[in-house]
C-alpha cells in the first residue's frame, strides 16, 4: 500500500480536450492531450500508468485504450480502473476494474458531465453494492463465494451479517437470520460463507541483526496459526527505525504483501507503560524497553503478546477500524538512482520511467528535472545548480532517510560519470563527511539509462561493435596527469574511445592533445563521431575523419568518439555517412570457407 497516485486523464482528439480538462480538474488528475504531444507518447504514458496501478480515464473511443493496454492484461484482481468517456461527455464506460473503482468513478463522472454511466455490472445497477468489492481496508478471503452470494441477493434474498461492515449495513440489504451469510472478522473461517477480512492488525517484530528471513516468517506464521488469525488481516509490519534496512523484515513485508513501517526508539518508549513484557536488555541496546509489543500496540491495543525465539520476537496489535497505512509510522525510505538517457522520453528505459512516476520527490540539476517533465504528477521537486553534485546527493539520501521515495535524476546512465559512485562514497564515509544513520539505512535501486556514447553510436552506425572505453576530459575531479596517461593507454591499446566533457570554455587543449595522440596510432581516415544535443530538438550527429576533426567545433553538449584502427565509415545511398567497427566475422567466415 504505497502512496496513492492521481488518475491519468488522456484525450486523443481536440474534440475531447475540453471534457478531459474538466475531468482532470475535478479529480486533480494528471492530464495528457494529443494536441500537445504525439500518439506514441500517449500510448507509452497509458501503459506506464496501467503498470503502476493508476486509474486511467480516456476521452476517446474505447478501442484505443483497449489496444494500448491489451498486452498488459494479466490479473483482473489487481488491474486498475480504466474508463472511456465520449468526447462530448455524454457516455462514460467502465472498461476494466469495475469492482476496483471504475463503476463508482463512472457514476461520479456521469454526474459531473451530465451524461450516462454505462455500467454493465448487475450488482451495481440493481443493488448499489458489490460483495466482491469491499472498501479500502477490507479484503475478500474467498472471492469464489461472492458470485453465488450476489446471485442470491439479485434474486431477492438478504444478508445475514456477522460482524461489522458499515457499507453493507447502510445498503438496506441486511436482515436478521437472512439467507446470505457474510462474516466480517480477522479470524480464519473454514465454512463456505462469504468471508470479508478487515485489515486491522499490526504485526510488531524485533529481531537480531541479519536474522534469517525464513526464521522471522515462520515465527509470524506460527503466531497467526496459533491464534486462528487470517494473514489477510495484516495491514502493516512494524518495527523500530533501526531495522528499516533489515532484510528479514522487508522479506516478511513482501511475504504478506503489506508495507513495513517503523517508529523511533523515543516513539516506542512512550508506549512502555502499556506493554506487558518490557525488557531492560532491549532498553540498553536500542533505547526502548519494547520493540515488538510497542510497535504492535500502536494499532490501538495488544491482541497477541510477545512471542519469541532465540533470534526474533513478534506481537500483534489490533485497531477498532482498518488501519490507515499512510499515516501509520514512517515508511521505509528508498532512493532510486535514475538515468534519463540522452533526454528524449523515447530513449528512457521502462525501469527509469517507472521510478520517476512512483516516487514522491525528485532531486537533481534543474535541466534534468525539466527533461523528465512528461513523467511528473504530484512529485515535489528539489532543484540544484550545476556543480552542486554532493549537495544534491546528500539531500536525496536525507530525504529518503525521512521515509520519502526519492528519484535522484541524472542524464544518460547514472553510473557513468554521474551520481552513482558519489552515493556509495557517502554511504561509506565516516567522520565529518558521514551522512545520518537514517540516510544510511535507505534502500538504493539503480535504474539504468542509455548513456551518451551508446546513443551516439546508435545514431551513427555501430562504432562500438568491438572493444571500447570511455574517458572524461574534465580535470575538475581527475588530475590532468591521469587523463594524459589514459589517453596514451587508449590510443596504444587501439580502443574505440568515447570522450565525455570534451571541451569547455576554460579547458580547450585536452581534446586537441587526444587527436594528436590517436593520430600516432590510427590512420588519418579513422572515423570520428561527433554528437551534439542528443535527444533534444537541436540534435546533430555526423561522421568525419580523424584528420578532418576540428576540436574547436566541440563544446560541453557534445560527445566525441574516435574509432579504432579497424573502424570504417562509408556513405549509404541515402547520403548518410555511417561508421562501424568490425568484430572479426569476415575472418571467421574466411576460415570456414577454407575448412570446407
Amino acid at each position: 500500500m504505497g502512496q496513492v497516485k492521481p488518475p491519468l486523464v488522456v484525450s486523443y482528439s481536440t474534440a475531447g480536450d475540453a471534457t478531459a480538462r474538466r475531468i482532470a480538474n475535478h479529480l486533480d488528475a494528471q492530464l495528457w492531450l494529443k494536441s500537445e504531444g504525439n500518439l506514441q507518447d500517449g500510448k507509452a504514458l497509458v501503459q506506464s500508468a496501467f503498470s503502476a496501478g493508476r486509474s486511467i480515464i480516456g476521452v476517446c473511443a474505447a478501442g484505443i485504450l483497449m489496444r494500448f493496454i491489451a498486452p498488459l492484461l494479466d490479473d483482473k484482481q489487481t488491474e486498475p480502473a480504466v474508463l472511456a468517456v465520449s468526447p462530448d461527455g455524454s457516455q462514460t464506460v467502465p472498461l476494466l476494474g469495475g469492482h476496483h473503482g471504475a463503476n463508482h468513478l463512472a457514476s461520479e463522472l456521469s454526474r459531473l458531465l451530465g451524461g450516462n454511466a454505462a455500467i454493465t455490472t448487475a450488482s451495481d445497477n440493481e443493488l448499489g453494492v458489490s460483495l466482491d468489492e469491499p472498501p479500502t481496508g477490507y479484503v475478500v478471503a474467498n472471492p469464489e463465494a461472492a458470485k453465488p452470494a450476489m446471485a442470491e441477493l439479485l434474486a431477492g434474498e438478504k444478508i445475514n451479517l456477522i460482524g461489522e461492515a458499515p457499507w453493507l449495513e447502510q445498503s438496506g440489504l441486511v436482515a436478521f437470520e437472512a439467507a446470505v451469510n457474510v462474516v466480517v472478522d480477522h479470524l480464519c473461517q473454514n465454512s463456505d460463507v462469504l468471508h470479508i477480512v478487515p485489515q486491522k492488525l499490526v504485526v510488531g517484530i524485533g529481531c537480531e541483526r541479519h536474522c534469517p528471513a525464513d526464521h522471522v516468517i515462520e515465527l509470524v506464521e506460527n503466531t497467526l496459526a496459533a491464534n486462528n488469525i487470517s494473514p489477510l488481516a495484516i495491514a502493516v509490519i512494524a518495527s523500530i527505525d533501526l531495522k528499516s534496512d533489515e532484510a528479514a523484515l522487508n522479506a516478511v513485508a513482501n511475504h504478506f504483501r503489506v508495507p513495513l513501517r517503523t517508529f523511533t526508539a523515543e516513539e516506542l518508549k512512550q508506549e512502555a507503560s502499556r506493554v506487558p513484557n518490557p525488557s531492560t536488555v532491549v532498553l540498553s541496546e536500542v533505547g526502548t524497553p519494547s520493540v515488538a509489543e510497542a510497535s504492535a500496540i500502536n494499532a490501538g491495543k495488544l491482541l497477541v503478546e510477545k512471542q519469541k525465539t532465540g533470534k526474533a520476537t513478534c506481537a500483534i496489535g489490533v485497531s477498532a477500524t482498518p488501519i490507515d497505512v499512510e499515516s501509520f509510522g514512517t515508511p521505509a525510505g528508498a532512493l532510486y538512482l535514475v538515468g534519463l538517457g540522452p533526454g528524449t522520453n523515447k530513449l528512457r528505459t521502462p525501469v527509469a520511467d517507472m521510478a520517476l512516476r512512483r516516487t514522491t520527490d525528485w532531486v537533481g540539476y534543474g535541466l534534468y528535472l525539466d527533461l523528465a517533465a512528461d513523467a511528473k504528477t504530484d512529485q515535489t521537486e528539489h532543484r540544484f545548480a550545476l556543480g552542486e553534485e554532493e549537495l544534491r546527493v546528500r539531500h536525496a539520501l536525507e530525504l529518503a532517510g525521512k521515509g520519502k521515495q526519492v528519484a535522484l535524476i541524472c542524464s544518460g546512465d547514472a553510473n557513468i560519470f554521474a551520481m552513482g559512485a558519489l552515493i556509495y562514497e557517502l554511504l561509506a564515509a565516516t567522520g565529518e563527511r558521514a551522512i545520518s544513520d537514517a540516510a544510511n539505512r535507505v534502500a538504493i535501486e539503480t535504474c539504468p539509462g542509455i548513456s551518451a556514447f551508446q546513443a551516439a553510436a546508435a545514431k551513427s552506425g555501430a562504432l562500438i561493435g568491438h572493444d571500447f572505453c570511455c574517458i572524461s576530459l574534465s580535470d575538475l575531479l581527475t588530475p590532468r596527469e591521469d587523463i594524459l596517461k589514459r589517453l596514451d593507454a587508449a590510443a596504444a591499446g587501439d580502443f574505440v574511445t568515447a570522450f565525455y566533457n570534451p571541451r569547455s570554455m576554460r579547458r580547450t587543449d585536452l581534446i586537441e592533445i587526444a587527436k594528436q595522440k590517436f593520430l600516432e596510432h590510427r590512420p588519418d581516415s579513422t572515423p570520428v563521431v561527433i554528437a551534439s544535443n542528443l535527444g533534444r530538438p537541436a540534435e546533430n550527429v555526423r561522421v568525419v575523419t580523424l584528420a578532418d576533426f576540428n576540436p574547436e567545433e566541440i563544446d560541453m553538449l557534445t560527445i566525441v568518439m574516435f574509432g579504432s584502427s579497424q573502424s570504417k565509415s562509408f556513405t549509404r545511398g541515402s547520403g548518410e555517412t555511417v561508421a562501424f567497427t568490425p568484430r572479426g566475422y569476415a575472418k571467421k567466415a574466411a576460415k570456414l570457407d577454407q575448412a570446407s
